[in-house]
């Protein structure tokens, strides 16, 4: 395995000028990659589609769901109670149906937060491997594959482990979680 340095860009034209201008620059051909990386959920490593067996707030959503149904029973109970001057004997039960139907609802959205492991956007990723003497981080090797994707525009600058043969990241996943490098570094 080597240091792998690698861009997000927009466009295939814009990819195919970063993979020529990292050639100009002294890289080896053969150990470029150029390829699209899909959005997050649509890799297809399971035969029903999706990048995972089970979502990954699955069971923060049930745990969610069942708060919401306790809560939302009670609210609705007592609601019920409440209007049972108008709504008659069965005004508690059936605001406690509706409102457990309806905290059971609002719970499952509220346990739905957004994924926190922050994740590749949808585009081309083009990428390089060092040579093995140029995997220390403040090599001039790799400064020097950073500055030309930084010039072309290229987002999302990253650094991770891999082997590129034939112009092909043999080993990428894009489930791991990037490591990303900060702007202006480079």
């Amino acid at each position: 395995m080597g240091s792998i340095i690698a861009a997000r860009f927009e466009l295939q034209d814009e990819a195919a000028r970063a993979v020529n201008a990292l050639v100009d620059a002294g890289f080896a051909r053969e150990r470029i990659s150029s390829f699209f990386v899909n959005p997050a959920g649509q890799h297809d490593r399971f035969a029903v589609g999706g990048d995972r067996d089970k979502s990954p707030g699955a069971e923060e959503t049930d745990k969610g769901a069942a708060a919401g149904v306790a809560a939302g029973a009670g609210a609705g109970a007592v609601a019920g109670v409440a209007a049972a001057p108008v709504a008659g004997p069965l005004g508690p039960v059936l605001g406690g149906l509706v409102g457990g139907h309806l905290g059971g609802l609002v719970g499952s959205l509220s346990a739905t937060d957004d994924d926190p492991v922050p994740r590749r956007v949808a585009g081309m990723l083009v990428a390089v491997q060092l040579d093995d003497s140029a995997a220390s981080a403040d090599s001039a090797v790799e400064q020097r594959a950073m500055r030309v994707l930084q010039d072309l525009q290229g987002a999302d600058l990253e650094r991770a482990e891999g082997q590129i043969r034939d112009g092909d990241w043999i080993d990428f996943d894009p489930l791991v979680e990037p490591q990303w490098i900060p702007a202006g570094v480079g």
